[in-house]
């Protein structure tokens, strides 16, 4: 009888000593999860600088997985090894949709996906008729499908909202998309090689419906379109031959320019990727000053910020900046108290460090609003 018991006894400890270490490490390995990592407090990056009122602060930067899943602490990674760190390589275009960063990525012949929401990091490089070659830029409709503009391929390559490959389209002559950019049911695409902006049906016909300017040349010369941004108003063109952001129409009609070339205040060396905001304030990167930026409506200068790479907040050849209004929730814990967070800024470095900067557009904080801040911020954690 106590023989049996015995052997009771060792079963059960048998059994339950590793069910009792595995729930720990879960428990260890949940506890040790961060999100991001960011500066601290004494290292805040803002533009422009004191005394002048701060209108941008660098909130964080993403590099690779590491910066997404966060490392292991030494017991967890003792037991199981410190996983591999997936970085970004040389990334361009960045959409953002649905709490999830989509980064063309060249190196990889693919995409990375960063989902905010489930702090997951991964690399999507799809194969067979979707096999991409030099993914430049990409954007995402309102249906969820993913549009990627493949210079080499010479096509717009198209996933549905579940990644798998859907269709494809491109001219048989002349064609090299840079950029692509779902506006109200249609398709805005620069192509590089025939100096125009084509205008597609985003329907399963992707019928050419426009291209502008007609034959290549606008009111000042030679086109050379690479990054576009779509509003209600109008159509902006990064012109990279002619060292300006171009407005057009709709239709296609020529509006303005802004920019001229030139080392100075407001000129441009090296534009590249642009977006609008909603107060129509015209975002634009250089890769040779190596900042962004901003004009009003009326192409005044209204600042800039970034600069040749030295630490935390400057760029490295960027190529391409994002607005986002929507997911504000995941970096509001990197913003100094004194601001409230108004919408992000996402701009990709092709070379250094820091591959993704992520900005913030912000605002000082009303008086009476810190504690509003603080409470919500805590209703969070909880």
């Amino acid at each position: 009888m106590f023989e049996s018991l015995n052997l009771l006894k060792k079963y059960t400890e048998m059994t339950l000593r590793p069910l009792f270490l595995f729930a720990i490490i879960i428990l260890i390995g949940s506890c040790s999860r961060t999100t991001f990592s960011g500066s601290e407090a004494d290292n805040l990056v803002i533009y422009p600088s004191p005394p002048d009122t701060a209108r941008i602060q660098f909130l964080t930067k993403i590099s690779g997985s590491e910066d997404i899943t966060g490392k292991r602490k030494s017991f967890y990674r003792f037991l199981f090894g410190q996983p591999q760190n997936i970085p970004i390589n040389k990334p361009y275009g960045i959409a953002v949709h649905n709490g999830k960063i989509l980064i063309c990525d060249t190196f990889i012949h693919g995409l990375v996906k960063i989902d905010l929401a489930e702090s997951t990091f991964g690399q999507f490089i799809p194969k067979g008729k979707g096999e991409l070659k030099v993914p430049v830029n990409c954007c995402v409709d309102e249906k969820g499908y993913l549009y990627i503009a493949d210079s080499e391929r010479k096509q717009i390559v198209i996933f549905d909202e579940n990644g798998t490959y859907y269709n494809c389209f491109g001219e048989a002559e002349n064609f090299k998309p840079v950029d692509v950019f779902a506006y109200d049911n249609k398709l805005w695409v620069t192509n590089l090689a025939g100096h125009q902006i084509h205008v597609y049906a985003n329907d399963t016909t992707y019928e050419l419906l426009n291209t502008f300017p007609q034959v290549g040349v606008d009111e000042t010369g030679l086109f050379s379109p690479t990054n576009l941004f779509v509003n209600d108003s109008n159509v902006f063109v990064t012109d990279f031959g002619d060292f300006k952001v171009k407005k057009y129409t709709h239709d296609g009609e020529f509006v303005s320019s802004i920019g001229t070339y030139g080392q100075g205040i407001g000129q441009m060396a090296r534009p590249k990727g642009i977006a609008v905001d909603r107060e129509s304030n015209l975002y634009v990167v250089d890769a040779g000053f190596e900042n962004a930026q901003i004009f009003n409506k009326e192409g005044k200068l209204l600042m800039h910020f970034g600069g040749s790479y030295k630490g935390p907040g400057d760029m490295w050849l960027p190529a391409k900046v994002i607005l986002d209004y929507d997911n504000l929730r995941f970096f509001e814990k990197y913003v100094d108290p004194a601001y409230q967070l108004k919408y992000l800024i996402l701009v990709s470095n092709q070379f250094g460090p820091d591959k993704l900067n992520i900005y913030g557009a912000i605002e000082p904080l009303k008086k009476g609003a810190g504690v509003d801040k603080k409470q919500e911020s805590g209703h969070r954690k909880k």
